[in-house]
């Protein structure tokens, strides 16, 4: 870890700006918190600058305003979720920057929490709109990014900020850089990585930079289908990624040539269509019926995958196996994290919908590590750097 953290700072007395990913998921119609995951997930950060008699001065986005007041996007739920898991009042204002806010910060005590309104009800935020930053500096004294799932998003709360006030890591966003290129840098062999997910062209830069690292790659998903086509099967009616043909046979020919050991699936499971009212057949992947999909991996390749998994030291997994919302063709998904959670090996979730999924089978205190950001853990193990995390201060 070469960024500085909260531990290398001064807080005490300090007004501390954090910005944090409390980009939880609700329920549609009563608006109450269905997974706080990612909330419980800052509390070592928020009750360190606490311990360490911080002002501290939370800003986070939720959902997709747009750069517009939406009523049912306002942080309060999130406040009183925040407050109860910590056992203290945490205090919100109606909007993120302006006198109102400023007033707001004036009056915190050390040891005080407050959380300021959704920060995308500015369009200046995602614009990186250097006077919002300014606004934004002009609360706290120290920065602190404890988000990783916006890192990759360069932002006027994640780098816009950066530029005004002295910024260090939080121990989420910590914990994930180590975590994530521990993984990269320096696995433990057999290492192996389990990708799905609908399309191969969200995962061609992360199987670009990991073939020759990883020992074994199973590939699992509507992403195998653009795979099996490319060495001659018939897929029917699943998701083709034409223009992707020839990446695939590229990374198939790299693996070969690297030494690492591509699977893909032996059977599937298929249907007419993707919906809960049709059922799905079992068939080998060289019997795929012209007028069906593949909606999940069969249980021959369920037992094929766990089979070399449980070879492994380390595993990294991102992207269901097949069509997870749909409960009939969840199986092979379900498998595999039941799988990984019994492995006694390095297991590393790497965001988005297997964190989802994972945190709905309550498997993640089974795991290593289970990552709170899709894209930016994609992103980082691509090996690009992340504007969030380069914007922090150098140890």
């Amino acid at each position: 870890m070469t960024k500085k953290t909260i531990r290398d700072i001064n807080v005490e007395g300090k007004k501390v700006l954090v910005r944090v990913d409390f980009n939880v998921p609700q329920d549609i119609k009563t608006g109450a918190i269905t997974d706080d995951s990612r909330i419980r997930a800052a509390l070592p950060t928020i009750k360190y600058l606490i311990d360490h008699q911080a002002k501290v001065i939370l800003c986070s986005h939720f959902g997709r305003p747009d750069g517009k007041v939406v009523e049912k996007l306002r942080l309060a739920p999130v406040a009183g979720r925040l407050s109860k898991l910590m056992g203290v009042p945490v205090a919100i204002v109606l909007d993120c920057v302006g006198p109102n806010v400023e007033k707001a910060v004036a009056n915190l005590r050390n040891g005080d929490v407050l959380l300021l309104e959704n920060i995308r009800f500015h369009a200046e935020e995602e614009r990186n709109d250097p006077a919002f930053a300014r606004s934004l500096a002009k609360l706290a004294d120290i920065y602190v990014d404890d988000a990783f799932g916006t890192a990759h998003r360069a932002h006027a709360s994640t780098v816009g900020v950066t530029k005004y006030l002295p910024a260090v890591a939080g121990f989420l966003m910590e914990k994930e850089l180590y975590s994530l290129g521990n993984i990269v840098s320096n696995p433990q062999h057999p290492f192996a990585a389990l990708l799905g997910g609908a399309k191969v062209s969200d995962k061609i830069g992360l199987i670009k930079n990991i073939l020759g690292k990883v020992d074994i790659l199973l590939i699992g998903g509507g992403m195998a289908a653009t795979f099996l086509k490319v060495q001659g099967y018939e897929i029917g009616l699943s998701l083709l990624e034409t223009d992707k043909q020839d990446m695939a046979r590229q990374l198939l020919e790299t693996a070969q040539n690297s030494g690492t050991n591509l699977i893909l699936p032996v059977d599937a499971i298929v249907a007419t269509g993707i919906n809960e009212q049709v059922s799905g057949q079992i068939v080998s992947v060289d019997s795929i019926p012209a007028d069906r999909c593949i909606v999940d991996i069969g249980p021959q390749t369920v037992e094929l995958f766990i089979q070399k998994l449980n070879k492994c030291k380390t595993v990294f997994w991102n992207g269901p196996m097949g069509v997870y919302e749909i409960p009939q063709f969840a199986a092979g998904t379900k498998a595999m994290a039941k799988a990984l959670a019994n492995l006694k090996a390095t297991t590393v979730i790497g965001g988005g919908s297997t964190t989802e999924i994972v945190d709905e089978l309550k498997l993640a205190d089974k795991m290593t590590h289970v990552s709170t950001g899709g894209g930016a853990s994609l992103q980082f193990l691509e090996g690009k750097s992340l504007p969030g995390v380069e914007a922090l201060q150098d140890r």
